[in-house]
C-alpha cells in the first residue's frame, strides 16, 4: 500500500486546514486508517482513527471537537479537518494504514506510512 499525504500549509491561528492521503491499497475498505503528527523534537503520536468502513473513529484529547477524520472509499482517500487551528497543532502530519479494518491508536500497528505533510500554525 503506498500513501500520499497533501494538504499542508501555514495559517493563522484559528484557521482550518483539510490534508487528504491517497492510497494505493486495491481494497481500500479493508484497511483502517490513521493520522499521526510529529512536532520538531517530539515522538510521533496519534490524532485520529477510522475504521475501514468509516463507522467508527477515535480522537486524541488535544484535537477533540475541533478535527474530523473521514473517508471516501470509493476514492481511496482519506482526510482529515482540521479547524480552529492552534500553534501546538503545528507538526508534520502522517497518515498510515493497518491491513485490519478496526481502528486503534497504537502507532506501531500501522504498517504502511505516507511521507508527511508539514503544519504550521502562527499566533
Amino acid at each position: 500500500v503506498q500513501l500520499q499525504a497533501s494538504g499542508g500549509g501555514s495559517v493563522q491561528a484559528g484557521e482550518s486546514l483539510r490534508l487528504s492521503c491517497a492510497a494505493s491499497a486495491r481494497t481500500f475498505s479493508s484497511y483502517a486508517m490513521g493520522w499521526f503528527r510529529q512536532a520538531p523534537g517530539k515522538e510521533r503520536v496519534f490524532v485520529a482513527a477510522i475504521s475501514g468502513r468509516g463507522d467508527s473513529t477515535m480522537y486524541a484529547e488535544s484535537v477533540k471537537e475541533r478535527f474530523t477524520i473521514s473517508r471516501d472509499n470509493a476514492k481511496n482517500t482519506l482526510y482529515l479537518q482540521m479547524n480552529s487551528l492552534k500553534p501546538e497543532d503545528t507538526a508534520v502530519y502522517y497518515c498510515a494504514a493497518r491491513s485490519d479494518p478496526r481502528t486503534t491508536m497504537l502507532v506501531y500497528v500501522y504498517q504502511y506510512w505516507g511521507q508527511g505533510t508539514l503544519v504550521t500554525v502562527s499566533s
